[in-house]
């Protein structure tokens, strides 16, 4: 942003879309001789957000231009672009996309003033009653203030607080993406209204490159290749945001909980399992109930209400008072893959990223308040460590901290908050605060993952919590032979399961690593009369711990070979009369080539080396 000063009046520059007096964005049309404060450009975030809004108003008005009966609902801009909400007399198809999208163009090419009017409620009221814009109507009703503003461009006419950008031709660089179902302000209850996304940037060379990277996200789109490579499914009969791993999926999901639970074993954690229904009266206890009720699945058995666990950390808390405990006894670690359940609405579900049902590597640590450092510090040893060994090495870190509905005192969510901030420093991590986005127990640390599009995943979280021992009246035997409360850290390494294998499957674009791919070799035998040689090639295989198939499919070697492409397995082994003579394999290898012929044993050795070591890349 640029510095303006009251002797350059009225001499604004050429690029700045707005200004920000005191704290406050306003359109460029209120800068008056005098003024002091900042020009905003389009390359700025603040910028970037009065473009995109401004190109949700241009978008709305190209639609009443091409349906002059639709509803206006609402039109944001969002971290990706922007979109506007209509009750339309039909659904919308790609084609109308494109009109819409050429309307804009023409309204863009026209250079049509936004202009920014003020009036009393009532006024605006009857104006979007005349209008017959009943969903701003709705709003009107609920805002608490006696004046509002709308914006016109034109003969359009739209409630916004605004700013936006002077005029329409402000907004050459845009692009409608899609067209989507959404029920009114998010509530199942209210009318399905059509939301179309689109996005928008100061320059032709930003929205091209976001394009690119749009349509590389939708190749490792995780819900079409998990479909394609036979991973998971979730079926309508079954009911929503509820996964079905197939046979590929189940193998990638216990190879990465295997890793997981060893590398925990070898850090000191004590194996746990709690079951998926409780009573409900331990979540009112540890203040489930009363903050995320909202969230959680309610039963009645045998009279008594019973809940679909959402949380494993409750029953960690039992096993840890279900016996005296010393001072010697902590740091004490229990960890579990532990499957919850939670509500989420019908809207918000997307694949394996937002689902009902996920298991958590979850775990928690009951320690001394001298251990309290040290155990931080070891978790977050254990995050970089885990993350790392998948591929993922930058990070996006948090710390969420005091949320406005809490339990506890003001004291011990000021010594968690520290504890967090102390240990992220020592880390040498860097992070950001992110106010008030704690749990009700405890501050946290929330940690995204980025791809290889860099884009960020929720990940691994790490709380500080000294109310749940409270609630729960936990003590050990301290060294002075007197009763203490242990400091209780909630922590999940990879988070959920689930999103964790999404984030994975779009990061890989489906093409995992050699030790992480379901399937990793295929024998393909030349003709019928090499099947015997192939399923001694197989045996060796498995007797080495190799995941392989061999097709005896009739089909030609041709077809073979591309459909074993398709489905990204990293070794081909082609077998005919040469190496069933020499005991070799052909070999082909995806992201390499075509490696020629090489003694079995040989082959085998590579590959055991290269899955033993966990390596991200082919190994020479």
């Amino acid at each position: 942003m640029n510095r303006f000063k009251p002797e350059l009046k009225g001499s604004i520059p050429q690029d700045a879309i707005a200004i920000k007096i005191d704290g406050n964005l306003l359109d460029l049309s209120a800068f008056k001789e005098g003024m002091t404060g900042d020009f905003v450009t389009a390359d700025t975030e603040e910028g970037l957000e009065i473009l995109r809004h401004s190109t949700s108003h241009l978008m709305a008005q190209a639609v009443k231009e091409i349906f002059p009966e639709a509803k206006l609902g609402i039109g944001p801009a969002t971290s990706e672009g922007f979109y506007y909400d209509f009750d339309l007399p039909r659904p919308l198809t790609q084609e109308d996309l494109a009109l819409i999208q050429e309307k804009m163009e023409e309204l863009s090419r026209k250079d049509i003033p936004f202009k920014r009017e003020e009036m009393g409620k009532g006024e605006a009221i009857k104006l979007f009653q005349d209008l017959n814009e009943t969903f701003k109507v709705e709003l009107l009703n609920e805002l608490p203030e006696d004046k509002v503003s709308i914006y016109r461009s034109g003969d359009f006419v739209d409630l916004c607080r605004g700013p936006h950008v002077p005029s329409t031709g402000y907004l050459k660089h845009f692009k409608l993406l899609s067209v989507a179902g959404a029920y009114w302000r998010g509530n199942e209850r209210n009318p399905m209204l059509q939301r179309i996304y689109g996005t928008a940037f100061p320059s032709k060379e930003a929205l091209d490159n976001y394009m690119f990277l749009l349509q590389e996200a939708q190749r490792r789109d995780h819900r079409r290749l998990g479909k394609e490579l036979e991973i998971f499914s979730i079926e309508d009969i079954s009911g929503a945001g509820l996964v079905v791993w197939h046979p590929k999926g189940a193998i990638l999901r216990r190879i990465i909980e295997n890793f997981d639970l060893e590398e925990h074993l070898r850090r000191g954690y004590n194996l746990v399992t709690s079951p998926h229904l409780s009573k409900s009266d331990l979540f009112k206890v540890s203040g489930h109930t009363e903050f995320y009720r909202e969230n959680m699945y309610f039963l009645e058995i045998d009279e008594q209400e019973f809940v679909l666990k959402p949380m494993n950390c409750p029953f960690h808390v039992l096993i840890y008072r279900s016996k005296t405990r010393s001072y010697k006894d902590l740091p004490l670690r229990f960890f579990e893959m532990g499957t919850v359940y939670r509500y989420e609405r019908s809207g918000v579900l997307h694949g394996l990223l937002r689902v009902r049902g996920f298991t958590q590597d979850d775990g928690h640590i009951f320690c001394r308040p001298d251990q309290l450092l040290d155990e931080l510090l070891g978790v977050l040893d254990l995050v970089t460590f885990m993350l790392g060994a998948f591929g993922f090495k930058e990070f996006d870190v948090r710390l969420s901290t005091q949320p406005e509905k809490f339990i506890g005192s003001q004291e011990n969510w000021d010594r968690a908050t520290q504890a967090l901030k102390e240990a992220l420093e020592k880390s040498g991590i860097p992070y950001k605060v992110d106010p008030g986005e704690g749990v009700f127990y405890g501050p946290k640390i929330d940690t995204k993952l980025k791809d290889a599009l860099g884009r960020a995943w929720q990940g691994p979280t790490v709380q500080v919590d000294f109310n749940f021992p409270e609630k729960f009246n936990l003590t050990y035997m301290g060294e002075d032979g007197r009763e203490h409360q242990p400091v209780m850290i909630h922590r999940a390494i990879l988070g959920s399961l689930e999103r964790f294998i999404g984030a994975l499957i779009e990061h890989y674009a489906g093409d995992f690593p050699l030790w992480l791919a379901p399937q990793q070799a295929v024998v393909i035998p030349i003709s019928t009369r090499h099947h015997e040689y192939a399923l001694q090639v197989l045996s060796l295989l498995e007797q080495n711990g190799i995941r392989a198939e061999v097709d005896f499919r009739g089909e030609k070697m041709n077809a073979k070979i591309r459909d074993a492409e398709l489905s990204k397995i990293p070794f081909l082994l082609i077998v005919g009369d040469r190496e069933a003579e020499s005991g070799s394999v052909s070999v082909r290898r995806r992201k390499v080539g075509d490696l020629g012929p090489m003694p079995l044993d040989s082959l085998i050795s590579k590959m055991v080396k290269e899955v033993s070591s966990r390596s991200l890349e082919p190994l020479d």
